[in-house]
């Protein structure tokens, strides 16, 4: 038997005791919980439905490739990879397509090449931060999200521009 798969019953069984010795109303308490729960998951909808049409228009205007056509003399000039830079430009807005940008990087170039490991850490160490400051704002009713924005996209573009110098300027760390 695992001893892991014993851990919830007896988290559980111990919440219950508590609350029986406490006398807290259980069912009630549980109902309470679900209903703010479905209240949270409602409040976070409509950030959501927004992020998600915002994204499939990014894509299906070519914006995307417009910015990619902007950023690619700059990226040409430093020898960032042009097959990495969709990637860092989608990671911040949507994880869903990153992941698939990430997967198509590594159909084409293979997992072992530099590109790939640029790719993956930079798939690993930044945040679809959009989505999740949609989610976690969203929830809690924050308006003003003062810096918030320009700080987590700075943490983005300095966990790219270190993957880029670990990998490709300092190569013998991988």
């Amino acid at each position: 038997m695992n001893i892991g798969s014993l851990i919830p019953p007896v988290i559980i069984a111990l919440v219950v005791i508590f609350a029986l010795i406490k006398r807290i109303p259980i069912f009630q308490s549980f109902v309470n919980g679900a209903q703010e729960g479905l209240e949270c998951s409602i409040s976070t909808a409509a950030p959501l439905v927004a992020l998600i049409t915002a994204v499939a228009m990014l894509k299906a205007s070519g914006a995307m490739d417009m910015l990619i056509n902007f950023v690619s003399p700059l990226t040409s000039l430093t020898g960032f990879p042009a097959q990495c830079v969709p990637l860092a430009i989608m990671k911040p807005i949507s994880g869903s397509a990153s992941t698939a940008l990430l997967t198509d990087i590594f159909k084409n170039f293979g997992s072992d090449n530099l590109i790939s490991k640029l790719a993956a850490v930079i798939a690993g160490s930044t945040e679809t931060l959009f989505y999740t400051m949609a989610i976690y704002f969203g929830t809690i009713k924050v308006k003003n999200t003062r810096h918030t924005i320009a700080c987590a996209l700075i943490a983005d573009i300095t966990a790219i521009i270190c993957a880029y110098f670990m990998l490709f300027k300092i190569n013998k760390i991988f």
